[in-house]
């Protein structure tokens, strides 16, 4: 069991809305946590209804998480290169990295544990051994994974100093005024739609994309994007807060749907680079852009 004490001093409505914004839960996963009294507001078990005032105090516990057994797969897997410390997988577009409630099958993982058997860091758990960073299941390309711990966090520090290289490629929607510039905006949970990330000032983290436009179309533009940090969805939040979303990316645009045949947003994982956590020298990768990727560059006349 886990317990977090939290103090209500910036919000004024009910506690389900504030535990899900503060723990990053949906409401029906915090209204059972209420409903199984774990949690108290101000020594007093409540309902879901109840509202906050400045001041309160709340304590919520957690149970601790009951994790599944994770099955090892013979699914193929493209490694672009691999020693005693790390893997760089090209990942393909539609595989999800690691297990997740639902989806404990076909995963990046269930193929890494059959690859590398026992040789996985566990720093991340049980769901998620040898992830050291993730990408989205519909975005293709490149990404490390740890062997051993050592390993692990010798990799999560230069994440962590924004030292890593992670370069991708895109395609957006619509032509850019401006073919090369920062998106210096920060990134946090969208108030409402919890399963989704958002340009916002309240709860969030920094975060910086820089894009450079390689040719457009009339209504389309091929990018290059750089990331400085990694938030969740960064590239996808970034580019659709710009007026330019990402093609086929139809979480954060409407207008990305027309592009429903992509089955996913149109963004690979191109390029890597990072210092190798024994030999201490830097290394990079690049990746070829995906079939799908060249396919719909060529379809739309680029």
């Amino acid at each position: 069991m886990e317990e977090i004490i939290l103090s209500v001093e910036d919000f004024s409505g009910r506690i389900d809305a504030f535990l899900s914004v503060k723990l990053e839960m949906t409401r029906s996963a915090v209204s059972k946590l209420i409903e199984n009294k774990m949690v108290v507001l101000n020594g007093k078990a409540v309902s879901k209804s109840a509202k906050l005032k400045l001041g309160d105090s709340i304590t919520v516990t957690l149970p601790d998480p009951v994790s599944p057994d994770i099955l090892a797969e013979d699914i193929p897997l493209e490694i672009v290169y691999e020693d005693d410390d790390l893997l760089v997988v090209n990942k393909p577009k539609g595989m999800v990295v690691h297990p997740a409630p639902g989806n404990y099958n076909g995963t990046l993982v269930n193929a890494l544990m059959h690859h590398c058997k026992d040789s996985l860091s566990g720093i991340n758990g049980v769901l998620r051994p040898g992830i050291v960073h993730r990408i989205d299941k519909d975005t293709s390309g490149l990404l490390i994974v740890a062997k051993n711990d050592r390993a692990h966090n010798h990799l999560a520090a230069q994440i962590k100093e924004h030292s890593f290289t992670r370069e991708y490629e895109a395609v957006a929607i619509g032509r850019f005024k401006e073919l090369e510039g920062d998106v210096n905006l920060p990134i946090g949970r969208h108030p409402v739609k919890r399963k989704q990330m958002a340009v916002t000032y309240e709860n969030s983290k920094p975060a910086k994309t820089h894009y450079k436009v390689l040719s457009q179309t009339d209504k389309l533009s091929h990018l290059r994007l750089t990331l400085f940090t990694g938030r969740t969805h960064q590239i996808r939040v970034h580019m659709s807060y710009l007026g330019h979303p990402i093609a086929g990316d139809v979480v954060y645009s409407k207008a990305g749907a027309q592009y429903k045949k992509l089955n996913g947003q149109c963004l690979h994982a191109k390029k890597i680079g990072f210092i190798h956590p024994s030999s201490e020298k830097y290394i990079e990768f690049e990746s070829e852009l995906p079939e799908y990727f060249k396919m719909f560059l060529k379809e739309q006349g680029f």
